[in-house]
């Protein structure tokens, strides 16, 4: 699948696009399909705690 075919979340005004148009900071993906990247702020949130769940277990 090409970049231009892959879809982004543009973080500036909430919208899912086909291809790298948006800014490349106010872009997150590539994401499989528009389903995926309209979830783009679910799934980096739930990235981000099971990072931090990993960092407290590597405390313990």
């Amino acid at each position: 699948m090409s970049e231009d075919e892959q879809w982004y979340y543009c973080v500036a005004d909430g919208s899912v696009r086909q291809g790298k148009d948006a800014r490349g900071l106010d872009r997150m993906g590539p994401y499989p399909d528009r389903e995926t990247a309209k979830r783009a702020l679910e799934i980096a949130a739930e990235r981000n705690r099971a990072a931090d769940k990993a960092d407290r277990d590597w405390d313990d």
